[in-house]
């Protein structure tokens, strides 16, 4: 892939505020810099991405660049809800450059689905077409790289040498690919929760669907541990039983979870004298149970679990511990999820079409057509959250009748200083074993980070922070092991949409 001459002047940033809708704080600017709409044809159409700074509040050390993650995570606001380090704000200007697709870097224009024509070609091939035929050209260019190459314009636009680069989940990948692609303006590069490219996408999706089960598992025994402030059971069993309730109430049928195992306080008085053998059946049919309670009942009364708002945000909720307040305050009737505005309905919209876009546009896993069968069911008739996205595309449904068009960039290390690695060890979005590809290949410097909390930046996190500001100022830290970070969010008060 081509790319503008190197030796291209800086452009002129006219810095503003930015648009409301990216919920940046009031002192993070905004500019919009041109870039190649397509790298092969460097000279021809361009399309205009937005870039946000906050600029170092004392002496500053550099320039750090941020990608929260996704694909289709907003940067434009990312170092305002992350709140980093002290530290790292004084020192380091913040920039993101909004991905290209987004609002705010010339949006992928896409049909609803429920005008969109072409699905007897595959779901792929018509969440293409539905996206092409309103920016037709565009989205074959959405892809890693490109958006790697979109944040080299924007760091020559600023006129600066050399930059360092903070990524989040997806965003590993995307930063790892500025590195290998340009070496000699990497400074330090911080890779938070990082993911295997090579299992992209299909494989990657399926390597969470157990740990996203496992994870709200432990935030039940979370709330269990909290019964004196939310008061829904002192055993993980008993937590579930009330969710299980309140999803039910909401969606008309039991959830498909499976509920965690049971404790010997979960043991009926007059079964105390069997308590082994009753913990063992009990526990060895969870699942099996779950899943036919949930489908007999589905079937009978045509509900959807996925209509209930408590069992889809505890999937999205479960690898954020400051998120989980938000989940069993819902479950013991104490709070609702907020409404979305439309604004942030468009947002979220536009986010999923990017996503669908570059998932399909860069998915080269092997496929499984065995599991077909159960994707069809996750999706059409069961509403299983926890189960659909892994099936969905390991199995080739989701990306059916639409080839990949790129072949991704195989990351390497190519840089003066070590890059730094965090990895949570009971992370579900990217789990600890599978990051291990990526600290190989790029020869990180590992922190490993206890709990399961994905994405490690802004939690209060006083000897992970201290590691990363020590990193960041030196190229170097002997950190190898923290704990993981405190939950700071309110125990009484539900987040925000």
């Amino acid at each position: 892939m081509a790319a503008p001459p190197a030796d291209a002047a800086p452009q002129a940033l006219n810095w503003g505020a930015c648009d409301r809708i990216h919920h940046a704080s009031p002192d993070t600017q905004c500019a919009t810099v041109q870039v190649p709409r397509d790298y092969a044809k460097p000279n021809g159409p361009t399309i205009s991405v937005t870039v946000s700074k906050l600029p170092a509040t004392g002496a500053r050390r550099g320039t750090l660049f941020g990608n929260p993650g996704g694909p289709g995570g907003d940067g434009i606001g990312m170092f305002t809800a992350l709140e980093p380090a002290d530290q790292i704000r004084q020192e380091w200007d913040l920039v993101a450059v909004q991905p290209r697709g987004l609002i705010g870097a010339t949006p992928v224009r896409c049909d609803p689905l429920s005008k969109a024509s072409g699905g007897e070609n595959g779901a792929g091939a018509l969440n293409r077409e539905r996206c092409e035929k309103n920016t037709p050209g565009y989205t074959k260019t959405l892809t890693t790289e490109t958006t790697a190459r979109d944040i080299e314009q924007v760091r020559r636009a600023m006129g600066l040498d050399k930059i360092s680069l903070y990524g989040i989940s997806y965003g590993t990948w995307l930063m790892g690919t500025y590195a290998t692609l340009f070496p000699s303006h990497t400074d330090r590069l911080v890779l938070d929760s990082a993911m295997d490219p090579r299992r992209a996408w299909g494989q990657m999706l399926d390597d969470q669907t157990a740990g996203y089960r496992a994870r709200a598992h432990a935030m039940m025994a979370w709330i269990a541990s909290h019964d004196d402030v939310y008061h829904l059971g002192t055993t993980p069993l008993a937590v579930y039983q009330r969710w299980s309730r309140a999803v039910e109430k909401e969606a008309g049928v039991p959830p498909s979870l499976s509920a965690p195992p049971a404790r010997v306080g979960d043991v009926p008085p007059g079964l105390k004298a069997v308590a082994q053998q009753y913990l063992a059946g009990v526990n060895m049919t969870a699942d099996a149970r779950a899943r036919i309670e949930n489908l007999v009942a589905t079937l009978a009364t045509g509900g959807s679990q996925a209509s209930s708002s408590l069992f889809v945000l505890t999937r999205a909720y479960a690898p954020s511990r400051d998120l989980w307040p938000a989940i069993a305050l819902q479950t013991a009737g104490r709070s609702t999820p907020p409404k979305p505005s439309a604004e942030e309905l468009k947002a979220a919209t536009n986010a999923q079409d990017m996503q669908s876009v570059i998932i399909c546009n860069e998915d080269r896993s092997p496929r499984d057509p065995t599991l077909t069968p159960a994707a069809v069911l996750a999706n059409l008739v069961t509403g299983d959250v926890f189960d659909s996205p892994g099936l969905t595309y390991r199995s080739g449904l989701g990306c059916a009748g639409a080839a990949p068009v790129t072949t991704p960039i195989p990351l390497r290390n190519k840089l003066a200083v070590q890059p730094l690695q965090i990895q949570s060890v009971g992370d579900p979005q990217t789990p600890y074993r599978q990051s291990l590809a990526t600290h190989k290949s790029m020869n990180t410097h590992l922190i490993t980070v206890g709990g399961g909390d994905h994405g490690q930046f802004g939690r209060s996190n006083k000897p992970l922070d201290a590691a990363v500001v020590e990193y960041l100022r030196t190229g170097h830290t002997d950190v190898t092991r923290t704990p993981q970070a405190p939950v700071t969010a309110s125990l009484t008060k539900a987040p925000g949409a």
